[in-house]
């Protein structure tokens, strides 16, 4: 066993560095099954970001790709995404990204294009006979945003016809296995799909590309509805939050049931098309996640409590974040992850788990793997929760009497949540000595619709007040160094990164990505999904413009007064370069110390190698000339400005 060396918290030197990061790990997400194959979708940042349909068949020595390098499996519509392939009877479909049209790819063959429409983004394919049904967003000249969509696309030939529209948003197509129903989602603005979202059936003929009169089932303006799923015998099942948590719930034809009711959310925010957290089984079980307190467990669920066993029986897997349930007869799959195991994609069946494929394969010491704990703060008249990491790292120790860093991380959203899955960017910063606070401020999800909802009118202040409640009791309780603090965001994160540093004063430096520091400007100019997104959180735009000055951190200049790095991709349509911009300008003519990092070919979420790596060493060096500390990178440190001019 090699000697214990003391070094400085941040100093510490470990094997999990940025390059290994982004060169040793992809994104797996959106499981499907069929004919026995496990089906999934892999972002893989040393090919750039490219989004890659993956396929495992029944008894295979390894995975396979089902696209080739020429194609990205990506839909753009609503910006985030999601839903961009599906398979049947060994066929896949799937949105290419640079040109947003539908291709098909058949067994031992390779893509042909299907669509040539410039028109329309595809998202949520659903095949049926004859074709496709998917939701499409429309740009027409001289509209001011895109017109949504439930259209059928026929297989051959690729022509269009358009099933439903008038709404402001459609999601989740499904078909029942006669092949006659067809149901969806859909919702109007100013909701967001976990505010209020309907569900509607109606008689479908395939080969006619016709949809009869459409029937409400459930959900309304104040009832959030989550994946719709056809059973066996007819019934629709889908989750609702009426009861405050999103529970399983059926319509038998004649009413509306509820499947088991628990103080559980068994939906989740649908930020992205295709999510999953439950599928229907053949024996008429139901395999479903749910989550406590942001910690998720798997379970069979039996429809009705037979009285001599019980209804819910939880899988003890070994894992605590599972999501993509889905199924094929007496198959299924999901992504799960643990604290300590890196998410992967399994295949179950008889309750045995099989390891398909693993996010990354890295060999490391398990003594590296600092272990969440789950946290709860009083805040403001509220409380909080959250995730903290101590420092771990079996190679050092810190110096007699040095507490270590904190780095507060606040998710995007800002309807998300911090979970327990192991997270290699955490364990970056916990193996380099740094604490981290991994914070689910109120209006994250997991916590039931009036948590989720209490951030509605408080944007800016909860989360803020949240963030820094969770950094001033960690200090108080002698876990980390006051004076060495530092909070950490993306998107929403990022905005709440901006106020915590100009309208609190718990923080000694920040890291803000692509994080909004103009409200009006978001109201102004984001895309379609999200533009009365903050009517909800903030105010109604522009009717009380006064408020999105009031929490706006550019209209506040004086109150920032510590270091801050920014980090934006060029090319970002959700929060646009010049909501960087403008502030690092204002921050560099107060003589402030800042440092800008730009990645020209970049979006909304950093998805190629190089830049995940930049931002990462970016990062901890900013931390290491504003704490003192050696940082341990393979690159150059960041170029901060006006350092030491205050």
């Amino acid at each position: 066993m090699s000697e214990i060396e003391t070094r400085s918290c941040g100093a510490w030197r470990s094997p999990i560095s940025a390059r290994l990061i982004a060169g040793g790990s992809v994104r797996l997400g959106q499981p499907q099954m069929d004919r026995g194959s496990v089906y999934w979708a892999e972002t893989r940042p040393a090919e750039q970001g490219r989004n890659v349909v993956v396929r495992c068949r029944p008894g295979a020595d390894a995975p396979e790709d089902v696209i080739d390098r020429g194609f990205s499996a990506r839909s753009r519509a609503h910006e985030y995404g999601g839903g961009a392939y599906a398979v049947r009877d060994g066929r896949v479909w799937f949105v290419n990204d640079e040109d947003q049209d539908i291709y098909r790819v058949d067994p031992g063959g390779l893509p042909t294009r299907i669509t040539r429409d410039e028109a329309r983004r595809f998202a949520d394919l659903l095949p049926v006979p004859g074709g496709l049904v998917c939701v499409a967003e429309r740009f027409a000249l001289g509209e001011k945003e895109p017109s949504a969509e439930l259209v059928h696309v026929e297989d051959g030939s690729g022509q269009i016809q358009v099933l439903q529209r008038g709404r402001d948003f459609y999601a989740s197509p499904r078909l029942d296995g006669s092949g006659g129903r067809l149901a969806w989602l859909c919702w109007d603005h100013p909701n967001m799909p976990w505010d209020g979202t309907e569900l509607y059936l109606a008689p479908f003929e395939p080969a006619a590309a016709r949809l009869g009169e459409p029937r409400l089932i459930a959900g309304s303006t104040t009832e959030s509805i989550f994946q719709p799923e056809f059973g066996n015998d007819g019934e629709l099942f889908f989750v609702s939050d009426i009861s405050d948590w999103w529970n399983l719930y059926f319509w038998d034809g004649e009413e509306i049931r509820s499947v088991v009711p628990m103080q559980a959310e068994f939906g989740l925010p649908q930020w992205q098309f295709g999510m999953r957290t439950y599928a229907v089984m053949s024996d008429g079980r139901i395999l479903s996640a749910h989550t406590r307190d942001g910690t998720w467990a798997l379970a069979w669920i039996e429809r009705e409590w037979s009285g001599d066993r019980e209804q819910v029986q939880p899988l003890e897997l070994g894992y605590s974040h599972f999501t993509g349930v889905c199924a094929d007869g007496a198959a299924a799959a999901c992504i799960a992850a643990s604290p300590r195991l890196a998410p992967r994609v399994l295949r179950l069946e008889g309750g045995h788990p099989e390891v398909l494929r693993e996010a990354h394969t890295l060999d490391l010491d398990p003594a590296l793997l600092s272990q969440p704990e789950a946290v709860s703060f009083a805040s403001d008249g509220g409380r909080a929760h959250g995730f903290f990491y101590p420092p771990a790292n079996p190679r050092y120790r810190p110096p007699e009497g040095e507490r270590p860093p904190l780095l507060v991380k606040c998710h995007g959203g800002p309807t998300g949540a911090a979970g327990t899955a192991l997270d290699l960017r955490i364990q970056y910063w916990t193996s380099r000595g740094f604490a981290v606070l991994d914070v689910n401020y109120r209006g994250s999800t997991g916590f039931g619709r009036h948590y989720r909802r209490s951030l509605y009118g408080n944007w800016g202040r909860y989360d803020v007040r949240d963030c820094a409640a969770g950094a001033r009791q960690m200090a108080a309780a002698g876990r980390v160094d006051p004076e060495r603090t530092a909070i950490s965001g993306s998107s929403a994160g990022g905005y709440t990164v901006l106020c915590a540093l100009c309208f609190e004063d718990a923080f000694r430096a920040g890291a803000s990505y692509y994080g909004v520091s103009d409200l009006e400007a978001l109201a102004r100019d984001t895309h379609k999904f999200e533009s009365r997104y903050t009517d909800e959180l903030v105010a109604p735009w522009p009717e009380r413009a006064e408020v999105y000055r009031e929490r706006s951190p550019i209209h506040h200049l004086e109150g920032f007064n510590c270091p801050i790095v920014f980090f934006q991709g060029l090319e970002d349509r959700i929060v646009p370069p010049d909501q960087a911009e403008e502030i690092v300008r204002a921050l560099r003519q107060r003589r402030l110390p800042v440092a800008y990092v730009t990645f020209p070919a970049e979006g909304h979420g950093f998805r190629s190698a190089d830049a995940v790596v930049r931002s990462l060493e970016a990062e901890v060096s900013f931390y290491g000339r504003i704490f003192g500390f050696e940082p341990d990178i393979d690159g150059e440190p960041v170029e901060i400005e006006n350092l030491g001019k205050t």
